[in-house]
């Protein structure tokens, strides 16, 4: 029997079903359904109509709908992965909409553009982008509401007043629940977007407030969320793919025999790889099609398959790694040159340089990848965890040879992302498989090998840091090359130098008060796929940048907080354009200014909650970081302890976030806790190395993530309320880029060990023998 029912809220959601059941039950609906020209011009005059990657407010059209019995529902454009969108976004329209949140549910958009707007969830822009439109939407459904109850009582409106699910005639009394006007008010039209009475802040009922509860945590913890491997039909079909070790490697030939003969294997066939480089597409490789899981892993256990490894089977990561040091020790293109470097340098006091290194990572979502897909008649329907249904929409369409209006794509819950599931390569293998059994929903399960040996992979970094002091021990000359495998490297052949956007990504906009700076990108060719990551190039950038600038200040004998307040210069708001070439994560320069003052507020606060300058026993240290992503203004200060034998424990990490408006705080707060001991895993543990082309980790036996040992003891967020009237930034990403450089800080100022390279165990097992010997 069917495990998906049939009232299956995050994917079984369309136009015409959904207008089909508001005609049954009587109901309000409203969308954001102002033109765009008109209704939108000022996000766009806001945003930019280029931002990454499909531009910003396309077409809000978010639905919301009123049931008879006064049931709310709010259609979320964007996936949930345990960040809380679908909560925090719902909360928004509720609290205009002046409803109960006891009454108020949400429903999973399917992809489509045209009524959705942009729907990748990544970028950190969720909220960013889509505050303001979901607050109209609930506004305006208020404003119907109202202008209902004043027709039936023949009142001014002017005299109605929503409150809490229920519209108030202030003279006589009288009350109507919402559910009693839905039928009146769905005949309204929708007014006018200047006519609409927004709430002060002051009347805010849930934005901004602590209680709010998880509008589905019930339904996750008792185990009635839908995720990806939970969608079910009867009859389905489970596969397994074994796919090419070697980026671009090919099937020369298979043996499928000993595989047909596994008790519940129907079917073995090969999936065409496409010609590098391979954007979304799949790897290719050899499929195995059981009637159930097991006899698919099992099934492709037993293939004798021969491998082409093709061009990339010589990539090897101890090598590749001296290549990367090698070109950041020689100039590269120039991405920004202010006054003259050369000169002062050689006018220096002195100097000082340091090379840093990163190695690939995984993002190793708890979920891997799974799709399911459905074809008949020309028509594909797919059911997974993306965090880009659009894209894949397009790329199923484009490998099937369908028209676009043909596919449709539902978006379960996602058990982790972190950029990985923004690749439908899994889901255009769900759609192979479908079109080889009409009528058949064909599952596509990856195990965790899976997942680690043919992930997107976050760069490797080579980064080399030179600095020219003056007497007084502050930089008067910074060159600072970046060395890494480009993201466009998926895209398209010879794309040897990071984009803009990596480059805008903590490097190209550094905004300390430096004369002289010189910042270089050499080439770097890509021998994996390479792909977003959590926070994505801030990661490199950040370590170097911020753990260089901790050895300025113990090379100066200065204290590390104060001596990045003077880096940081007087209080200024900085035109990003004047940096480099115009990339602010999408969104409008003059809107978004990368503000010092706001640098400066949240290393004072993480430093006050730290206590930093108390003294610490033998053995423990306190370490500092800031960095600016997302246009988001982050400080973390770490506390770690040390022990003889290189036993690491993280005691405390206090961290500072200026995000702007604060939507949602609880979920901001999980947000930076999570990504701390994301951070601690990637710093300490994350390695993703390279022999013979092959990813050489299986596990997370091999492939360490951060386990409650690592976590700190106490994680203290501080949320920092701007001065001024600033917009949103983002807050998904932004908590990762500082907590690696915080924690070699703090490691030296406890050992007055030096860590410059990740992953910190090497070190750690490094001192260890050094213990022992």
């Amino acid at each position: 029997m069917s495990q998906l029912p049939e009232n299956f809220a995050l994917n079984n959601l369309s136009r015409r079903g959904f207008l089909k059941g508001a005609g049954a039950t009587g109901v309000l609906i409203v969308a954001a359904s102002w033109g765009v020209p008109d209704a939108f011009a000022e996000e766009v005059k806001k945003y930019g109509a280029d931002a990454m990657p499909n531009g910003v407010i396309d077409d809000p059209k978010v639905y919301v709908s009123i049931a008879t019995d006064g049931t709310v529902t709010v259609i979320c454009n964007r996936s949930e992965m345990g960040q809380g969108v679908r909560t925090s976004l719902t909360m928004v329209v509720a609290d205009e909409l002046e409803a109960d949140w006891a009454w108020v549910k949400v429903q999973q958009a399917p992809a489509d553009e045209v009524r959705f707007g942009n729907q990748d969830t990544d970028g950190s822009r969720s909220m960013r982008h889509w505050y303001e439109p979901m607050r109209r939407c609930g506004a305006a459904v208020r404003t119907m509401l109202e202008q209902a109850a004043a027709e039936q009582w023949n009142v001014p409106v002017g005299e109605c007043r929503a409150q809490l699910h229920k519209v108030v005639h202030s003279k006589s009394g009288r009350e109507l629940g919402y559910g009693a006007l839905a039928t009146a008010a769905a005949a309204l039209a929708v007014p006018a977007r200047d006519s609409l009475r927004l709430k002060q802040p002051s009347q805010f009922r849930y934005i901004g407030k602590e209680a709010t509860k998880a509008i589905d945590g019930a339904d996750i913890v008792n185990g009635r969320a839908v995720y990806g491997a939970d969608v079910h039909f009867d009859g389905m079909l489970y596969a397994t793919i074994a796919r090419p070790a070697v980026y671009g490697g090919k099937v020369k030939s298979f043996d499928a025999s000993a595989a047909l003969k596994v008790p519940g294997v129907l079917k073995v066939l090969e999936i065409e790889s496409r010609p590098l480089p391979s954007e979304f597409q799949p790897l290719g490789g050899v499929a195995v099609v059981a009637s159930n899981t097991w006899a698919a892993i099992k099934g492709r256990e037993a293939l004798q398959i021969v491998w082409d490894d093709g061009a990339n089977a010589s990539y090897n990561s101890v090598e590749y790694r001296k290549t990367l040091e090698t070109a950041a020790r020689n100039p590269g293109k120039a991405v920004r040159n202010t006054g003259n470097i050369d000169q002062a340098l050689s006018d220096a006091d002195s100097t000082l340089d340091a090379m840093y290194y990163l190695p690939h990572l995984a993002q190793s979502p708890m979920e891997p990848m799974v799709a399911v897909a459905r074809f008949q008649d020309g028509r594909c329907e797919a059911w997974a965890p993306s965090q880009a249904p659009q894209v894949t929409r397009e790329r199923v369409a484009e490998r099937l040879g369908v028209p676009f209006d043909n596919v449709t794509i539902h978006v379960t819950l996602l058990g982790g992302g972190f950029g990985r599931k923004s690749k439908p390569d899994f889901i255009v293998e769900a759609a192979i498989l479908a079109k080889e059994f009409p009528g058949k929903a064909v599952r596509v399960q990856w195990t965790r090998e899976d997942d680690i040996h043919n992930s997107y992979f976050h760069t490797v970094s080579a980064e080399y840091l030179k600095a020219g002091l003056n007497k007084d021990g502050m930089p008067a000359a910074w060159l600072h090359r970046t060395v890494a495998p480009s993201i466009t490297a998926l895209f398209a052949p010879g794309m040897n130098h990071e984009a803009a956007f990596e480059l805008g990504m903590g490097f190209t906009n550094m905004a300390y008060a430096i004369p002289n700076v010189r910042l270089e990108n050499p080439e770097a060719t890509a021998f994996t796929r390479v792909g977003w990551y959590r926070s994505v190039s801030n990661i490199p950038h950040g370590f170097a940048i911020q753990s260089f600038v901790d050895e300025l200040a113990h090379k100066a004998g200065q204290d590390p907080l104060k001596y990045q307040l003077k880096l940081l210069g007087p209080d200024r708001q900085i035109d990003p354009r004047t940096l480099s070439e115009e990339w602010n994560y999408g969104e409008s320069p003059e809107r978004y200014p990368i503000d010092t003052a706001r640098l400066r507020g949240v290393l004072e606060t993480a430093a006050k909650g730290a206590g930093w300058g108390r003294t610490l026993p033998k053995g423990r240290g306190l370490g500092l970081a800031v960095h600016y992503s997302f246009v988001t203004y982050v400080a973390a200060v770490i506390e770690v302890e040390v022990k003889d034998d290189g036993t690491l424990i993280v005691h405390k990490a206090d961290i500072a976030v200026d995000c702007g408006p604060q939507i949602n705080p609880e979920r901001i707060r999980s947000q930076f806790e999570g990504a701390c001991v994301m951070g601690l895993g990637n710093a300490v543990l994350g390695e993703i190395s390279f022999k013979d082309g092959k990813v050489q980790q299986d596990n997370f036996h091999m492939y360490e993530i951060a386990r409650m040992s690592l976590a700190p003891k106490e994680i203290a967020v501080h949320l920092v309320t701007p001065k001024g009237d600033v917009p949103l930034g983002g807050v998904g990403e932004p908590g990762v880029p500082p907590i690696a450089p915080a924690l070699c800080n703090a490691i030296f100022a406890a050992t007055g060990k030096r860590v410059r390279n990740l992953p910190v165990r090497y070190q750690l097992q490094g001192w260890q023998q050094e213990t022992k010997a």
